[in-house]
């Protein structure tokens, strides 16, 4: 769900920003490989990076079961949620076009903060309109401010140096094993019992 999910926003974004070094210039990857040796594939790239994942624990106590004509089904219950995204624009050779792309990755995300299958064309290959899993996939876009302490930490554990970015809290990815926990019958009637005196 991660990753389908954070690829049919690295697709949009894509479309969105006018290509200058080539096709599929925004991509997922790991920006502290980014000075590796032999990682050509991060070069003139626009990298969207998970750095940190959060529990929503407000929905952290969701029902449990669901109520069928004559059952009850018993699930646990989906976990949700918030994703921390790194969007760096990684032009070494050309600073100024990486603080375009910046920019035009902000104004992405002014325009339009909300994705799931039913607003984004063109679709990633991975996702398919008729798999319900997909079709769930809801991921809300509010930029994140890091302090300077903050940011040189950031980029301490990332083991390289800075280079222009932006950080986007990702809200409410439900995470969901749809298998059945069990299934009992429902409680049809409540019948007194007679204790003899």
């Amino acid at each position: 769900m991660i990753y389908k999910g954070l690829q049919l926003v690295a697709v949009q974004l894509s479309e969105f920003i006018e290509p200058i070094a080539g096709p599929s210039e925004v991509i997922l990857g790991n920006i502290a490989l980014a000075e590796a040796p032999n990682q050509n594939e991060l070069v003139n790239k626009v990298i969207i990076t998970m750095v940190n994942i959060e529990e929503e624990s407000t929905l952290k106590n969701g029902a449990s079961y669901q109520k069928l004509t004559n059952m009850a089904r018993y699930t646990n219950p989906p976990v949700y949620m918030n994703l921390y995204s790194l969007i760096s624009a990684h032009y070494p050779q050309s600073y100024d076009i990486s603080l375009k792309r910046l920019s035009s990755v902000i104004k992405f995300f002014q325009s339009r903060n909300t994705f799931n299958l039913s607003n984004a064309q063109p679709l990633a290959n991975d996702l398919n309109l008729n798999d319900p899993e997909d079709m769930s996939i809801s991921l809300n876009f509010e930029l994140y401010t890091l302090t300077f302490e903050q940011i040189n930490h950031l980029w301490g554990s990332l083991g390289g140096k800075q280079m222009p970015s932006v950080m986007y809290k990702i809200r409410l990815v439900a995470i969901e094993d749809r298998s059945t926990v069990r299934e009992t019958p429902l409680i049809e009637e409540i019948q007194k019992a007679h204790i003899p005196k």
